[in-house]
C-alpha cells in the first residue's frame, strides 16, 4: 500500500479514536492477565482494546534503555538487580513469571516494528537530580532508528526530563504526571501537551479547565485501582485513561464512543408516579443506591443519549432515564395531571405505543378504543407532550383527557383554574385560536347542552392545554 494512504489511513483511526471520546492506555501491559511489561502482557492489552501501552524506562550501566517500573528489579525477578549498576546483558539473564527476561526498549520497538496499532507510553524515570541525563537522547536515537515518531508518547514526573524531550523532538507529545495539584503550574505548561492526574484529584471543573488552557488529560490510579472506579471515570470529559483493565476500558470507550454527549445547564424536575432509578454513568446503567423524587427540582448538567435512551446528569455520578425529565418551569402545570387517565379520541380506532417518547421506535402495545388507561409520567418533547401508561408511551394528541367530576383537594393552581370554569364549557375553553398566536390545534366540538356532566369531563389533550390553562389562571388575577 502507498505510504500516502498508509497516512490517511493512520490520520483516520486517530480521528475516530478521539471521537470515541478517550484513550485506553494499559498500565504496564494488561498487568492483572500476564506478568507486567513483558510481550505477553502487552499482546494482551492490545488484544483486549488498548490503544497504547505504557511502560517504564531505566538507563543500564552501558547506556541501554531497559524497560522496568522499579529500579531493582526483585520484585519481578525475584532478583535483587539494580539497573544503573549492571550491564544489560546481564539484566537479561534475569527472567519474569511467564518466562520472558528483561526487554530493552529497542527490542520491543522490534517486536512490534510491523504492528502499527502497537503504541506506547513511554515513562521516563529520574532521580531526584534528574539522572540519568542521557535518558531523552537515547529515547530520541531509538525512536528515529526504528520510526516511531506516531506511535510514542511520553510521561514524567520529571518537568526537565519533557523539556529536555521537547528541545530533541518537540512532535512527541508531553505529558506531565501530578500526583498533586500542587505540581501543576503554567511553567510546566510550557514543555507539556497534556497533564496525567491522579483520579482522587480529577473532577470536571479540573479537565475543563486544563482543556481551556490547551492541555490533554489523562488520568491514572495505583495499582490497587479497582474495576469498579470506571463507573465514574468514564464520566469525566478526558481524553485518556492509564488502566490496570484496558479490557473494561475499552468497553466503556465503545459505548462512550457511539453516544451523543452534551452539556447542558438546566433546571429539571422529574414528572412521574413514583421515584426513578438513578444510575452510575448511562453506558452500563450501574444503579445507585439514591433515587430521583417526582417534586425535586434538579440541576441538569449533562445530556446522553445512546441506543434509543437518553439520559441526564442530575449529580455527581447520578444519571436518570430523560424520558421523566422535564424543565422545573412546566413541572408545577404537569405534575397535577399524573394520575389522571386517559382514553383515544373517538375519530382513533387505535394508536400504538413507544418504550421512549424520546426515541420513539419500538412499539410496546396498542392504545385500544373505550379503555382508559392511567398516566404514570409525562414527558414534553419539543412542541409534543407525551403521557405513560401500562401499555407504554403515547402522544396526547390522539387522547381525550378524562378529568374527575371534581377538583382534587388542594389542587395546584393552573388546573383549579380549569375547574373554576362552568363544566358545560370546559371543553369549548380548549379553543386557543384566540390566545395561542398561530395554533394549529382543530377546534373541539361544541358541548350540547343537554350533553351529561360526564362527557363534559373529556377535554381534549394538546400542547396548548397547559398553555391556555396558565394564561386563564393569569388573567383571571389581572
Amino acid at each position: 500500500m502507498p505510504a500516502k494512504k498508509i497516512a490517511i489511513m493512520a490520520l483516520l483511526v486517530s480521528i475516530y479514536i478521539l471521537s470515541a471520546g478517550f484513550l485506553v492506555v494499559g498500565h504496564r501491559g494488561d498487568p492483572l492477565n500476564a506478568p507486567e511489561e513483558t510481550f505477553q502482557s502487552d499482546d494482551s492489552a492490545f488484544k483486549h482494546g488498548a490503544n497504547y501501552v505504557e511502560l517504564d524506562l531505566h538507563v543500564s550501566k552501558d547506556n541501554v534503555l531497559v524497560i522496568s517500573h522499579d529500579r531493582d528489579l526483585y520484585r519481578v525477578t525475584n532478583t535483587h538487580a539494580i539497573v544503573s549498576q549492571n550491564n544489560f546483558a546481564d539484566l537479561q539473564k534475569l527472567h519474569q513469571a511467564n518466562g520472558e527476561p528483561i526487554h530493552s526498549l529497542a527490542e520491543l520497538f522490534a517486536h512490534y516494528q510491523n504492528d502499527p496499532n502497537a503504541k506506547f507510553l513511554l515513562e521516563t524515570k529520574k532521580t531526584a537530580k534528574g539522572n540519568p541525563k542521557n535518558m531523552e537522547s537515547l529515547l530520541v536515537a531509538l525512536i528515529k532508528q526504528y520510526h516511531m515518531e506516531n506511535r510514542v508518547m511520553v510521561h514524567s514526573f520529571s518537568y526537565e526530563s519533557l523539556e529536555e524531550m521537547k528541545k530533541l523532538m518537540p512532535s512527541i507529545p508531553r505529558i506531565f504526571i501530578a500526583g498533586s495539584l500542587g505540581r501543576l503550574n503554567f511553567q510546566r505548561f510550557t514543555v507539556t501537551t497534556g497533564v496525567n492526574i491522579s483520579s482522587e484529584i480529577t473532577t470536571p471543573q479540573l479537565v475543563n479547565q486544563l482543556h481551556y488552557i490547551g492541555q490533554k488529560v489523562f488520568v491514572w490510579d495505583e495499582m490497587t485501582e479497582k474495576q469498579q472506579q470506571w463507573n465514574s471515570v468514564v464520566n469525566l470529559p478526558i481524553d485518556g485513561v492509564v488502566t490496570n483493565y484496558p479490557e473494561v476500558g475499552h468497553e466503556y470507550q465503545v459505548l462512550k464512543g457511539s453516544a451523543n454527549v452534551r452539556t447542558t445547564d438546566q433546571d429539571v424536575g422529574i414528572v412521574s408516579a413514583k421515584p426513578l432509578t438513578t444510575y452510575e454513568n448511562p453506558y452500563l446503567r450501574v444503579q445507585n443506591q439514591t433515587q430521583a423524587q417526582p417534586g425535586t427540582a434538579y440541576h441538569a448538567t449533562q445530556y446522553v443519549s445512546m441506543e434509543g435512551r437518553a439520559y441526564y446528569q442530575i449529580g455527581t455520578n447520578t444519571y436518570v432515564d430523560a424520558d421523566y425529565v422535564n424543565p422545573e418551569t412546566l413541572c408545577a402545570t404537569l405534575v397535577p395531571f399524573v394520575n389522571a387517565s386517559v382514553r383515544l379520541r373517538p375519530t382513533v380506532t387505535a394508536t400504538p405505543a413507544y418504550g421512549s417518547p424520546t426515541h420513539p421506535q419500538a412499539v410496546t402495545g396498542v392504545i385500544q378504543p373505550q379503555k382508559r388507561y392511567r398516566i404514570t409520567a409525562i414527558k414534553v418533547v419539543n412542541s409534543s407532550t407525551w403521557v405513560q401508561t401500562k401499555v407504554g408511551w403515547v402522544n396526547t394528541a390522539k387522547l381525550l383527557l378524562h378529568l374527575p367530576a371534581a377538583a382534587p383537594t388542594q389542587t395546584p393552581g393552573a388546573l383549579a383554574a380549569f375547574y373554576q370554569e362552568p363544566a358545560k364549557s370546559r371543553i369549548a375553553l380548549l379553543d386557543l385560536t384566540a390566545l395561542v398566536p398561530g395554533s394549529q390545534l382543530i377546534k373541539p366540538a361544541k358541548v350540547p347542552a343537554t350533553a351529561s356532566p360526564q362527557k363534559t369531563r373529556l377535554a381534549a389533550w394538546n400542547p396548548q392545554f397547559l398553555t391556555y390553562l396558565a394564561a386563564r389562571q393569569t388573567a383571571k388575577k389581572e
